[in-house]
């Protein structure tokens, strides 16, 4: 096991280069085994749902080949198997893209039940009612695995999503790909890289319109082929080195990414007293630590990001005022709150809102990442903080964020990555 020791209170100065987008590749990636034929991904970020992801395809039958740490060959024409049930496919959420990409390839998918981050229920129901109205048979009487089949092949079909889900408007969309006819999904989620996984399906000749709107018509082909694709900036990791910048004090310049992305955040940290300097494809952020409270709602895309609301909240821990942030998408994704108060930071949290009295000063404590982003959001705490941190379970800030020390450390972070025996009592444990 590693944990993350950092010495709080240096201010970040200079540039970060943002990876390639998590979000969107672990969507792109299962889709490339619906063709048949070599994928080029490139722009891979390093970490480890990629790792997870690419032993599930070998285990497929596909050859995954990593050209640089940054470009992923796919090989998919050898791909014989429909049962997708190793340890790699429980580890992350994004495994249930494997359900659209082997269903609409094969007609049949085995899929074990995905794990991922454990900060509430996240149902799939709207991934298995769009796949039944495709006509789909679904098995889930193994509380470990979901069965689907279908007698030749997937129909078009009219999907009304209930809710505006990023997973099933994707699997839906990977799935409707090789489908008999059209498919349209109305109520369709809007974000990013659910634009960039239909433009990496239209390369391999996919025919996919409206991605980016809430309404998505796919008119399924009999076969899909190969090629190139460019994963675009990952909006969530920016997001971050934003806020890292805000909490310290500091200046950054974060490059490499889709300035129009990050409007909600930037819009914020105005508000609270940034100065934000926007090029083609960078943004800077000056900030001088004197910080103002906001309210932030989270809201599907083009709204504030769910994923950076831990990061935010911590941030508004030292900003001087009561903020609120009201938590729209997951109900209980507040559960880091606890390890964010060993800092010293003041919040409480009633259902979905989160009360935060801006504190001075925090100071450095032992604490766990309870999940990927609640991880980020201990980071930044502890950059702020008087003293050293110790950040535990990093192995869920692994997950998507690639190189995140060496990249902290050359903005002036006094941080290192080190090795533990075990996690302490404290810890907590997520799936």
């Amino acid at each position: 096991m590693e944990c993350f020791e950092i010495k709080g209170q240096k201010k970040l100065k200079g540039v970060v280069s943002i990876s390639g987008a998590k979000n969107a590749a672990v969507a792109i990636i299962p889709a490339a085994i619906v063709a048949e034929g070599v994928s080029v991904i490139e722009n891979l970020p390093d970490i480890e749902d990629v790792a997870c992801l690419m032993k599930t395809l070998n285990a497929l039958g596909a050859k995954c080949t990593l050209s640089d740490e940054s470009t992923l060959i796919i090989d998919s024409r050898k791909v014989k198997s429909y049962i997708a049930n190793d340890e790699s496919v429980r580890k992350i959420r994004a495994s249930y893209y494997l359900m659209g990409a082997l269903l609409g390839r094969f007609g049949h998918a085995e899929v074990a039940l995905p794990g991922g981050c454990n900060f509430g229920e996240r149902p799939i129901d709207q991934h298995l009612k769009g796949f039944r109205m495709m006509g789909a048979r679904i098995d889930t009487s193994d509380d470990r695995v979901i069965k689907l089949d279908v007698n030749g092949r997937l129909h078009g079909a009219n999907i009304y999503l209930d809710v505006a889900s990023v997973g099933a408007t994707i699997n839906i969309m990977i799935a409707a790909c090789r489908a008999k006819g059209r498919t349209v999904i109305e109520n369709a989620a809007k974000e990013p890289h659910i634009v960039d996984t239909a433009n990496f399906l239209n390369m391999l000749g996919a025919n996919i319109k409206g991605a980016g709107t809430d309404v998505i018509r796919i008119q399924g082909a009999d076969r899909l082929h190969g090629g190139e694709y460019t994963i675009i900036p990952d909006q969530i990791e920016a997001g971050t080195y934003m806020i890292c910048g805000a909490v310290t004090g500091g200046d950054i310049t974060v490059k490499n990414l889709i300035p129009k992305h990050m409007d909600s955040l930037t819009a914020k940290l105005e508000e609270i007293g940034c100065r934000i300097i926007e090029g083609d494809d960078y943004i800077r952020v000056i900030s001088d630590g004197r910080l103002y409270p906001t309210n932030v709602k989270t809201m599907v895309y083009p709204g504030f990001p769910t994923d950076l609301q831990p990061q935010i909240t911590a941030l508004l821990s030292i900003a001087e005022g009561r903020s609120k942030v009201i938590e729209n998408v997951w109900e209980t994704r507040y559960q880091y709150i606890a390890e964010l108060k060993k800092f010293g930071a003041k919040i409480e949290v009633k259902g979905r809102e989160a009360v935060i009295d801006g504190v001075k000063e925090l100071s450095g404590a032992d604490v766990s990442a309870t999940d990927l982003r609640a991880g980020a959001a201990m980071i930044i705490a502890a950059l702020a903080a008087k003293g050293v941190s110790t950040i535990y379970n990093i192995r869920f800030i692994d997950r998507g964020y690639a190189n995140i020390e060496s990249k902290l450390c050359m903005l002036g972070a006094d941080i290192k990555r080190v090795a533990v025996e075990e996690k302490p009592d404290n810890s907590e444990k997520a799936q």
